[in-house]
């Protein structure tokens, strides 16, 4: 989930009586009708000329036009980049599959083909798997408030990295993200205020209808798990089937409807408690296994985690050239995010900065076959998104009270998230059209919530706000590791319960829980 503040740069779903009877939630039936007062978009259904979106690519990409402000189609509108993997057997089609990867600010067009193979086989058989950038991202119409990539890359390095540490830092960052709302609030305040949840929800309905399916089938992880609930409460009866994995509570992003916030958003989503976690989970482990297998292990769990707590305590007096405390804690946390190959990736960063070393640069995946592989993704596309839509104190200086108080009872993962929603404090702009519930509208079928157990970004308990604040809802467990059972691709279980409710609706039996394939390190 990327996020606004220090999470790093990203790289990276005929009716009839008789019919009516028999259906029960077969997801080839219609639904209910929709509720009286669910808008719909009032703008024209874009057109997608679909090409080849590099010559000889199997993703086509087009481009969809939609209005900036759905209340007024004739004014302003946006592009958004929009890709398609065509389903692998054409004779089992059937349909298209709408997937959101997270954010706020994944790029779709890009994520997406990156990890197709992380789908369910019989998900890419027998669907079109259809992605888009969102409003303000990427290669759609983006949010970018520098003047040229320099004075971008001059505006990060002017800030500490990870989260400040110390009166100075704190000083240098809140005057840095002061500083980037003022630029964007130059380059272009109209956007600024259209880029919400809701306006992205409104996108995906056009979206639907240009594709001409009669339902959305939609796959949500991370962000895209608020952005799939808002879909399905505008648009209720347009909901064939839904996973949103690793998710957002509806309560946690709008505060409760409450605009006036004392907490941010990722505090109240548990972020620093289940990443705090997580990696308690990734010390044990690591310390259980031999260092062929966990380079960061003393021999087991106990000794592993003095030795973390150690190397921090380490840092804060003496950075590993420019890995410093901050940084550390950072990629910690980001690194914990894919379980294969990245807990060993990251036990071998921890164990180069031990011996003192500089870790090595990663590897990144090569790049997709679409047009714009490498989109600009600057930290002002999430915070857009993030800031404009969900309450956050608007205080800077309430930030350093808050993270001590999260590091007191997660560690140094509770400075890492509280201080990733400070640059909401003093961004310019709020959401025209913010969407802050009801969430409990009846949808024409059922969602299916994953949760995973060990998530250090989004809470297992946010899986099970979803599964309650919802209408209809069921919660599959994955008592796993990572964030996402999607892009971790580590449970075959999760796999075949997507695969059956996407293709029939069959849902898992209440309380089912999965395991992954195997476990880290072993």
């Amino acid at each position: 989930m990327p996020l606004p503040g220090p999470a790093g740069g990203r790289r990276h779903r005929v009716a009839a009586l008789v019919a009516a009877a028999v259906c029960s939630t077969v997801l080839s039936c219609p639904g209910p009708a929709a509720a009286q007062d669910a808008p719909s978009p009032s703008a024209g259904i874009p057109r997608l000329d679909w090409t080849p979106c590099t010559p000889g690519s199997p993703y086509d990409c087009a481009t969809a036009r939609v209005p900036l402000d759905h209340a007024d189609p004739a004014g302003r509108t946006i592009d958004l980049a929009v890709v398609r993997r065509k389903a692998t057997d054409g004779a089992q089609r059937l349909g298209t599959l709408f997937v959101n990867p997270g954010g706020p600010g994944g790029p779709g067009t890009v994520q997406v083909p990156q990890n197709y193979d992380s789908f369910p086989k019989e998900l890419r058989e027998r669907f079109d798997i259809v992605s888009w950038d969102p409003r303000g991202i990427g290669n759609s119409t983006a949010v970018n408030c520098f003047e040229s990539t320099d004075a971008a890359e001059a505006w990060g390095r002017s800030k500490p990295v990870g989260f400040p540490v110390g009166e100075k830092e704190r000083t240098t960052w809140i005057d840095a993200y002061e500083d980037l709302g003022r630029h964007c609030e130059k380059r272009d305040a109209e956007l600024l205020r259209h880029v919400s949840t809701a306006d992205t929800a409104r996108d995906l309905e056009l979206l639907r209808q240009a594709v001409g399916e009669p339902q959305l089938n939609y796959f949500g992880v991370s962000y895209g798990t608020i952005l799939g609930a808002t879909y399905a409460n505008l648009f209720p009866d347009k909901v064939r089937a839904m996973v949103l994995d690793s998710n957002i509570a509806p309560s946690a992003w709008t505060n409760g409807a409450r605009p006036d916030a004392r907490t941010t958003t990722l505090l109240r989503m548990g972020s620093d408690r289940t990443a705090a976690a997580t990696l308690d989970r990734f010390l044990a482990l690591c310390g259980s296994a031999p260092t062929d297998r966990c380079a960061f292990s003393a021999g087991s769990p106990k000794a592993t985690r003095a030795k973390f707590d150690q190397l921090m305590q380490r840092l804060r007096q003496r950075p590993v050239d420019t890995w410093t405390y901050a940084r550390t804690v950072a990629d910690t946390v980001s690194g914990l995010y894919i379980v294969d190959p990245g807990w060993a990736d990251l036990a071998r960063r921890l164990q180069d900065l031990w011996q003192g070393r500089v870790p090595k640069a990663p590897a990144f995946p090569p790049p997709p076959p679409v047009a714009h592989p490498d989109p600009y993704l600057g930290e002002e596309q999430a915070s857009a998104v993030w800031c404009g839509d969900s309450p956050n104190p608007r205080d800077p200086a309430a930030y350093h009270r808050l993270a001590e108080d999260s590091a007191e009872r997660a560690g140094d993962a509770g400075r890492y998230w509280t201080w990733s929603a400070e640059p909401c404090a003093t961004w310019p702009a709020q959401a025209a059209d913010r969407y802050a519930g009801p969430w409990n509208k009846p949808t024409a079928h059922p969602v299916l919530v994953v949760g995973t157990k060990y998530d250090p970004s989004t809470s297992y308990a946010g899986s099970e706000a979803m599964a309650r604040e919802l209408a209809d809802a069921r919660l599959l467990t994955h008592d796993g590791y990572g964030h996402t059972a999607l892009f971790n691709n580590a449970s075959s279980c999760v796999k075949t319960y997507e695969s059956r409710y996407f293709v029939d609706g069959t849902l898992p039996p209440p309380g089912t829980t999965c395991r992954p394939d195997e476990q880290p390190f072993s």
